[in-house]
């Protein structure tokens, strides 16, 4: 049996790289000792430096906003950024070490170019076919330490896929999918070092990772597979402003353990002396929600017409609450006042009320924006405010349950409008 290994060196002899540099030719006159099968690690740092890819240090700042695409998350001034490269990373790659003084460096304006780049003119110089790499350090979401990554590469197949076979006990594997061309960057860095002047190593031993046409962008997770896009703050943002009233819904079914999960985020929200004031009543049978709003329907059609409203009006009133009766997933949240204070005075129990009022608007919001986080839609809708004896018989509920409207809940049948851009300072007045 073969015992499986490789060989990783770093090539000593590579100059300062300056703007305009073959950098291909440089490797090779510093003779690396390249055989067909190796893969060739090549810092990103001398690959920005030949490409001019070279800033004044004082606009550092000013690089940084032209490179991100997106702020992932921020903490005092350092920000994690996603580039337009489709990076996530620290200052959006933009870096000031092992440049010259008062400079500093951007990444490669096309890694996965630049890559294929110096394999081609390798091959031109030595005749020799190589895998190339161009790697970068990454700090890591739940882990200490920095490590070097590819961004880009050619001739390399940098992921391999093993899904469908099996594992050295015969069990299935079927979420393994092995990121080679960022192994190989990190054992490249093993050697190289972050200040040993030795910004490009080769590996042997491993041709079986060499070519199929990938490239590093292949490494980028897709945001719709990005479980996680944004730091804690920059998700809660997220999700509170991108909660919108959904009146269509697909047919997809609800998953109980989310709408709990967002009761469970609804009754953090701050209420008077202590008191918990939110119930929540979820309708998960078909049966359920529709006696209630078949109920409601006949509510609502005897007060429009006790107010005069024709057959015509009526129905096309009536037609507004579809978006409750099209829901898969319905919710009344209710209001009880249990521990309120009674002062026997008109006004001060209005207030007292209200205040009640205000602690259920500060649970219903958090639902609403948990149910957003969990990528459901919602419609808050009031009807169940003017029918509340109705809604309390059906649903058979306490007395003291004070129904404070309905959310239908679901999978949003199509992408939310974009919102009318609102600044804060026209809700502002400061004294």
């Amino acid at each position: 049996m073969t015992v499986p290994s490789y060989e990783v060196r770093a090539v000593p002899g590579i100059p300062e790289v300056r703007p305009g540099d073959d950098l291909a030719r440089l490797i090779a006159d510093a003779e690396p000792g390249l055989r067909d099968g190796d893969v060739l690690l090549v810092t990103s740092k001398i690959v920005s430096k030949a490409e001019g890819r070279i800033v004044r240090a004082d606009s550092r700042e000013d690089a940084i906003d032209a490179e991100t695409v997106r702020v992932v998350a921020r903490r005092g001034t350092l920000r994690i950024t996603e580039n337009r490269r489709g990076l996530v990373m620290a200052a959006a790659g933009v870096d000031a070490s092992n440049t010259e003084p008062g400079t500093i460096l951007l990444l490669p304006e096309d890694p996965d170019a630049s890559a294929a780049a110096i394999r081609a003119g390798l091959r031109a110089a030595l005749g020799v076919d190589v895998g190339v790499v161009v790697t970068d350090t990454f700090g890591r979401p739940w882990r200490s330490g920095l490590t070097d990554v590819a961004i880009g590469a050619a001739g390399v197949r940098v992921l391999d896929d093993l899904r469908g076979g099996t594992d050295a006990y015969g069990n299935p594997l079927s979420a393994t999918i092995v990121a080679t061309a960022d192994e190989l960057a990190a054992a490249g860095d093993l050697v190289k070092g972050k200040a040993a002047g030795l910004p490009v190593a080769v590996v042997r031993g491993l041709a079986h990772v060499l070519g199929d046409g990938s490239t590093a962008a292949d490494l980028v997770r897709s945001p719709a597979a990005d479980m996680f896009r944004l730091g804690t703050s920059e998700a809660v943002r997220e999700a509170v402003t991108q909660r919108r009233t959904v009146r269509a819904f697909t047919d997809d079914p609800v998953d109980p353990g989310a709408v709990r999960r967002a009761v469970a985020a609804a009754v953090t929200a701050p209420a008077p002396h202590h008191t918990t004031p939110w119930r929540f009543v979820l309708l998960e049978s078909a049966a359920a929600r529709l006696e209630l709003l078949d109920a409601m329907r006949d509510a609502w059609i005897a007060d429009l017409r006790r107010d005069g409203k024709s057959e015509e009006s009526i129905a096309k009133r009536v037609r507004r609450g579809d978006v409750l009766r099209n829901a898969p997933y319905l919710v009344v949240p209710c209001m009880v006042t249990d521990g309120a204070h009674d002062y026997g005075h008109a006004r001060r129990d209005a207030a007292e009320r209200e205040m009640f009022v205000v602690a259920m608007g500060a649970g219903v919001q958090n639902f609403l924006v948990a149910l957003a986080g969990e990528r459901l839609g919602s419609a808050w809708v009031s009807s169940t405010m003017f029918c509340r004896d109705v809604v309390r018989k059906v649903l058979a509920l306490p007395e003291e349950w004070d129904p404070m409207g309905a959310i239908a809940v679901g999978r949003p049948a199509a992408p939310a409008a974009d919102r009318p851009a609102r600044t804060p300072e026209a809700f502002i007045e400061v004294r």
